[in-house]
């Protein structure tokens, strides 16, 4: 089989956070960056699934050249390469654009599976596998939990999350997108051979230009304002009988917290 994997560059979660000047992002010149959480994922599964049917586990990553260093961390972790599409200024910002451009970079790919995180830890839009989906017609599904793959009948099985404590298992054939959930398994340890291996594996860069795009026609998303919510504490005590403390409870969820 051969999978692609699509890896986002986000602020590590255990960074210590400032707001820009102008208060639309993050200060990022003393963040250091990781793989977004259920891309991780993404890529563990894969993996697996490259170690029980055989094949080739290739990375995508959308972003500027620091983004090879969290494409260095999966290749150690066991991919074959990887595809970075470079976009130094930024111009791709919405799921649209992003699954757009990893359409048009895969034209020339062969795969069966394409796996992505069922959303990024910084922005959380949970759409742009869908998308890629979309863009490419083939099968999908969201918040996959599990996977069975039966390359003799050319499909597989998905488990996916639901509300409520349920789930839903669905048959498909593939190529396929799946959108994974962090937690499916247990992450693995990157040996350091993989490490010494990974300097020596290909990433082809690809620019962004060069996709010929009309970027311009796909509407962009801008962030307006980041910002820490302010800490407050506001605390009363009801007196009285119970339902004369339901009632002000009732009251007060209505008026003023404008919930009921």
């Amino acid at each position: 089989m051969r999978i692609i994997v699509c890896l986002k560059e986000v602020p590590g979660r255990d960074t210590r956070y400032e707001v820009r000047s102008d208060g639309r992002w993050i200060k990022d010149t003393d963040v250091s960056f990781e793989i977004s959480e259920c891309d991780e994922y993404a890529l563990e599964e894969a993996l697996k699934l490259q170690e029980k049917h055989g094949g080739e586990v290739v990375l995508l990553t959308l972003g500027s050249e620091r983004a090879e260093k969290i494409m260095r961390k999966g290749l150690a972790m066991g991919a074959e390469r990887g595809i970075l599409v470079l976009d130094p200024a930024n111009q791709v910002t919405s799921p649209l654009a992003i699954a757009t451009v990893f359409a048009e970079a895969l034209k020339n790919e062969q795969y069966d599976l394409i796996l992505t995180g069922t959303q990024s830890d910084d922005l959380g839009y949970a759409q742009t596998g869908v998308m890629l989906a979309q863009m490419l017609d083939v099968p999908h599904a969201t918040i996959v939990m599990e996977i069975n793959v039966d390359t003799s009948a050319g499909h597989l099985q998905a488990l996916r999350e639901m509300e409520s404590g349920w789930f839903q298992r669905l048959e498909m054939s593939y190529p396929a997108v799946l959108t994974i959930q962090a937690g499916i398994s247990q992450i693995r340890f990157t040996p350091l051979k993989g490490i010494l291996m990974a300097k020596k594996k290909e990433i082809r860069r690809v620019e962004l230009n060069s996709l010929n795009l009309d970027l311009e026609s796909i509407p962009r998303l801008e962030v307006e304002r980041v910002y820490f919510p302010e800490a407050t504490r506001k605390a009363e005590i009801l007196q009285g009988d119970t339902e004369t403390v339901a009632s002000m409870l009732v009251e007060k969820l209505r008026k003023e917290a404008k919930i009921l």
